[in-house]
């Protein structure tokens, strides 16, 4: 293991145990096994250590993300997508509590990259006619709902039965899905959807961008 990965995880552990969210480059030091010196030349100085291991913890979560190979039911993809989403956290609670701490400060680009990843699955859910309101809408309700039970189960398991994670995850893809019964028969939110993601997807060469647009507004109201 590197030195730089050492103080990573090092200083992970150490902001996980402590009750402020907080720790000292010395006690990072000393858990690593190094000395300030090569702490200061990796990170230059505590906020750009914490900032790494931010960093550091959604690599480790998005590696898995990228390497998912999207199947032909994106329905089932999303379903999965939660269920990985809740075991990195169990597997990984001190880069978790981390990531999501509210001491963090600005966005990582590795959090924008997540969401880009989940709104790439939900816009296939739409294309495929299922989807009750927007992309956008969608994929934020999945990933503050999925964030929270990881949250909560990392922090208070104790309190929750063990299929809380499902019995959320089915909730919150019954609000936004339609049922497979009527997206075969063109009903609901899910036709408006659809031809919304086909929309993004090949524009129509007779419409000019600000036709093209506005019937994009027009179907994110409908399906909203």
């Amino acid at each position: 293991m590197s030195t730089r990965t050492r103080i990573l995880e090092a200083a992970a552990e150490l902001l996980a145990e402590s009750p402020v969210a907080d720790v000292s480059t010395r006690a990072v030091c000393e858990a690593a096994g190094v000395g300030a010196p090569a702490l200061y030349r990796q990170f230059g100085d505590k906020e750009g250590l914490l900032s790494a291991v931010v960093d550091y913890g959604f690599e480790k979560y998005l590696a898995g993300k990228r390497a998912a190979k999207p199947s032909a039911d994106p329905v089932q993809d999303m379903r999965d997508g939660w269920d990985a989403h809740v075991a990195f956290a169990l597997e990984n609670p001190s880069y978790y509590r981390l990531m999501y701490s509210p001491t963090v400060s600005g966005t990582p680009a590795a959090a924008v990259e997540a969401q880009q990843l989940l709104t790439a699955v939900v816009e296939r859910v739409a294309a495929a006619g299922r989807l009750t309101t927007s992309v956008d809408a969608a994929a934020q309700m999945i990933m503050s709902a999925n964030t929270g039970v990881a949250l909560v189960l990392i922090t208070r398991r104790e309190l929750y039965t063990p299929d809380v994670s499902t019995r959320v995850r089915d909730a919150v893809h019954a609000a936004i899905l339609v049922p497979e019964e009527d997206a075969v028969a063109g009903n609901g939110n899910g036709a408006a959807s659809a031809l919304s993601a086909q929309l993004r997807e090949s524009p129509p060469d007779r419409l000019t961008s600000a036709e093209a647009g506005l019937l994009q507004e027009w179907l994110t109201r409908l399906t909203d």
